[in-house]
């Protein structure tokens, strides 16, 4: 086992938290067959950056808030299959409110929405594409995340799956917990995640400690 101290833990949310893989990929799939991309190419550009910026770089002439807002909205009205990732419920219910945040690459309104679909607890703390100037890869969404909890990235552990998000945790100096839920092994390594583990029902928590340090354990 692997025991992590850290003082606050900053979670993605699709692909850690919640399984949306389906509803994302019906989504970006009709997206790319109206403006004939390749589907899978599409959904893998797509997953773990703000969606406006997949807009931007696929279809430079297009009009991108038109475009953003269809998309979102496709992606909030489809829940099918949507759930709680495995360890997700166990590990949020049993961390301090005040020690753990969400920052995703979605709206407010579609983060909000996919939470309260998978039955997860709602997050104290929420950095979504609504509260940064730049997405990830840029480390904006961690840095102020942490900054919510009054912690410094330094002190915390990002939970990742994709490699964009792995890189905005480094470049924000946090250490990176990274999941096999979405990447392969050799992604995640060239990303420079610290740790690689199945999912999060391979990692537990214990309480703060006398100086104020959570511990996380990995069992992978």
């Amino acid at each position: 086992m692997t025991r992590i101290l850290c003082r606050a833990v900053l979670f993605d949310l699709d692909g850690v938290l919640v399984d949306s893989t389906p509803a994302v990929a019906r989504v970006w799939g009709w997206w790319a067959a109206q403006h004939g991309f390749d589907p899978e190419d599409t959904v893998r550009r797509a997953h773990g950056r703000p969606s406006l910026t997949t807009i931007r770089e696929l279809v430079p002439n297009a009009d991108h808030e038109a475009e953003n807002n269809e998309v979102e909205r496709r992606e909030i009205a489809d829940l099918e299959g949507v759930i709680p990732l495995p360890g997700a419920m166990n590990l949020l219910t049993s961390l301090p409110p005040d020690r753990w945040a969400i920052a995703t690459s979605c709206t407010r309104d579609l983060a909000h929405v996919r939470v309260k679909a998978s039955g997860l607890p709602l997050p104290r703390n929420l950095i979504t594409a609504d509260d940064v100037v730049i997405g990830k890869p840029d480390p904006e969404p961690y840095i102020k995340a942490a900054a919510r909890l009054g912690f410094s990235t330094q002190d915390c552990i990002v939970v990742e799956d994709a490699p964009a998000g792995i890189r905005a945790g480094k470049a924000a100096g946090a250490r990176v917990l990274a999941l096999r839920t979405t990447a392969e092994d050799a992604e995640l390594l060239a990303a420079e995640a610290d740790w690689i583990v199945t999912d999060l029902a391979s990692v537990t928590f214990e309480p703060p400690n006398a100086a104020g340090e959570i511990t996380l354990v990995l069992k992978d």
